[in-house]
């Protein structure tokens, strides 16, 4: 089965050999997003609701370069180097995702790329 990388210029370019996603048939696999503002490649400043909204919205771009939304994730991915921050970042996804919500692992990580102290990866499925 053919892979097709997927780009969006609304979010962070990948900084390592990867893509931002990758469609394979109706299925596409997301990389994860740290809180990079896209126009700067620099870490947004503020608490975790703060990062935890930017690496969402990065992560919207990128399902909507690859034709699909949000609403079509049916996992995701939560990495916090604080697991006492899970609650702020848990009312957040809230703000993104409608019920039925995506199936979710959620894994404190002792470092994330740049410094972040939050990422998102996810798969969607498109019809």
């Amino acid at each position: 089965m053919p892979r097709q990388p997927i780009h969006s210029d609304h979010a962070p370019a990948a900084i390592g050999p990867y893509s931002q996603a990758v469609r394979a048939g109706g299925t596409v696999y997301l990389s994860g997003q740290i809180p990079l503002d896209p126009a700067s490649g620099t870490l947004v400043e503020g608490g975790i609701a703060t990062q935890a909204r930017r690496a969402f919205d990065n992560l919207k771009a990128v399902c909507e370069a690859a034709g699909g939304s949000l609403g079509d994730v049916v996992r995701v991915g939560l990495y916090l180097t604080d697991l006492g921050q899970f609650a702020e970042v848990n009312a957040v996804m809230a703000e993104y995702f409608e019920s039925p919500y995506p199936a979710r692992s959620t894994v404190e990580v002792p470092a994330l790329p740049k410094g972040a102290t939050f990422e998102v990866d996810a798969v969607m499925v498109l019809g």
